[in-house]
């Protein structure tokens, strides 16, 4: 039997390890600032370091969050033996070579989207986490929006039927969004505008059908004219299950951002935006009836970067497996990559299998 003193040191005992802290680094305090805002929210972390290239940035962010360390070259930031884990969230072409240093040197990563610009790039870091040990996380924030979380259960619970026809879109105006220095459209670093944006809609109709087996893609250069890429294409995708797909994606449009997706079913449609405190489900069943839809309330997140952080910090802390992990981030680049290659090629392309 134990004693009142027994009982109360295994409770202090227990409740100190689930308020188990890590300490984490952003690298990168652009979009970065975010991933900042969401650790502080998180009671298991503390902010440990920063880094950006910007000294005046660095200089007001460490001030304002009382961040300790704050320094221009990441390898500084990674040297810090107080720092677990790091964001990664830097321009895409840096993926690799951040995340590849912050696991050598045993930080957990969570990486931006997309996770690579090529596959390649992606095969490293799935290897480096691999031979580290260190968990590594891509941030494909759709999966952590109320809308899209709401549409995936729906269709898991078989609510819509059999899935025959998925579609989703990236419709964004970049003509304000260069990135740091402009590097969204410096032709030198050779973004393509459906990897480094539709990559949102690709993975989010391959978490909600299959994996893609095809692609084919048309594409044109007109509403962003004076940028070295084309700005507009429009994929079809044949997934392994026998689901067909599209993705739009324009990175020059005249309209709101939007993600919105629709969801065809042998039973029903869902139709949801990232950007919409609501969903739309359209049931066969009720035909007959005056009103032939339900419009199901959701709370609106935006980019739910604390959802996706909180998701991380848990992997780490409580040694859960990573669903975002290298290899789900690696199919969704090779699924656009095998749309810009058809695109370029005005053929059908096989997506490349990530093992």
């Amino acid at each position: 039997m134990h004693t009142p003193v027994y009982r109360w040191l295994s409770n202090m005992v227990n409740h100190q390890e689930k308020m188990r802290k890590i300490g984490v680094g952003i690298i990168g305090l652009r979009f970065g600032l975010s991933h900042l805002q969401a650790y502080m929210e998180n009671p298991q972390v503390e902010v440990m370091g920063i880094c950006d290239l910007d000294d005046k940035r660095l200089g007001e962010v460490k001030a304002k969050y009382g961040v300790k360390v704050a320094v221009t070259d990441y390898r500084d930031l990674l040297k810090q033996k107080d720092i677990d884990a790091v964001s990664v969230v830097t321009p895409d072409h840096f993926h690799v070579e951040h995340s590849v240093a912050a696991m050598r040197a045993g930080k957990h990563v969570l990486c931006e989207k997309p996770m690579a610009p090529t596959v390649e790039e992606c095969e490293q870091i799935i290897r480096t986490s691999d031979e580290t040990d260190m968990k590594f996380m891509v941030g494909q924030v759709c999966r952590f929006t109320p809308n899209f979380i709401l549409t995936k259960e729906l269709i898991s619970k078989g609510t819509i039927g059999e899935l025959f026809f998925v579609e989703s879109e990236y419709a964004h105006n970049y003509r304000r969004a260069l990135g740091v220095g402009g590097w969204r459209k410096d032709p030198k670093i050779e973004r393509e505008p459906f990897l480094g944006g539709a990559c949102h809609a690709v993975d989010l109709v391959r978490w909600m059908a299959d994996e893609v087996e095809e692609a084919f893609a048309y594409r044109n250069h007109r509403a962003l004219p004076d940028w070295p890429r084309d700005d507009c294409t429009i994929a079809i995708f044949k997934f392994r299950n026998g689901v067909i797909g599209k993705v739009f994606c324009s990175i020059g449009c005249y309209r709101p951002y939007t993600m919105r997706s629709v969801f065809y079913g042998t039973k029903g449609t869902i139709i949801s935006d990232n950007t919409s405190p609501h969903i739309w489900l359209f049931l066969g069943e009720m035909e007959d009836m005056l009103l032939d839809f339900i419009i199901i309330p959701v709370k609106l997140t935006g980019k739910n970067i604390k959802g996706e952080v909180d998701t991380f910090v848990d992997c780490v802390i409580n040694e859960k497996p990573v669903e975002l992990d290298g290899r789900e981030g690696a199919r969704t680049v090779a699924t656009c990559i095998a749309a810009i290659e058809s695109a370029r090629k005005g053929k059908p392309v096989q997506v490349k299998t990530i093992k």
